[in-house]
C-alpha cells in the first residue's frame, strides 16, 4: 500500500488549503485514515482521522471547527480541508492508513502505511 500526499504550500494566515492523499495498491475503504503533522523537534501530532466505516471523524482540539477530513472511496483518495489557517499550523503534514483499534486512533504507531509528507507554511 502506498500513500501520496499533496496539496501543501505557502498560504497567508486566514487562508485555506486542501491536502490530498492518494492511496494505491489497495482500496482505501479497507483502512482507517489519519492525518498527522510534525514540526522539527516535536513529536508527530494527530490532527484528524476517519474510520473505514466512515463514521464520525475525529479531530484534535487545535483544529476542530477549522479542518475537515473526508474520503472518496471511488477515487481512492482522502482529503484534509484546512480553513482559517494560523501560523501555528505550519508543519509537515502526513497521511497514514491502518486498522487501529478505536482507542489508538490518535497514535502514530497504530498506523501501518505513511505518505511522504507535504509541507504547509502559513505566513502571519
Amino acid at each position: 500500500v502506498q500513500l501520496q500526499a499533496s496539496g501543501g504550500g505557502l498560504v497567508q494566515a486566514g487562508g485555506s488549503l486542501r491536502l490530498s492523499c492518494a492511496v494505491s495498491g489497495s482500496s482505501v475503504s479497507r483502512y482507517d485514515i489519519g492525518w498527522f503533522r510534525q514540526v522539527p523537534g516535536k513529536e508527530r501530532e494527530f490532527i484528524a482521522g476517519r474510520r473505514r466505516s466512515n463514521s464520525n471523524p475525529y479531530y484534535a482540539d487545535s483544529v476542530e471547527g477549522r479542518f475537515t477530513i473526508s474520503r472518496d472511496n471511488t477515487k481512492n483518495t482522502v482529503y484534509l480541508q484546512m480553513n482559517s489557517l494560523k501560523s501555528e499550523d505550519t508543519a509537515l503534514y502526513y497521511c497514514a492508513a491502518g486498522t487501529p483499534i478505536l482507542s489508538t486512533m490518535r497514535r502514530p504507531e497504530a498506523y501501518n502505511y505513511w505518505g511522504q509528507g507535504t509541507q504547509v507554511t502559513v505566513s502571519s
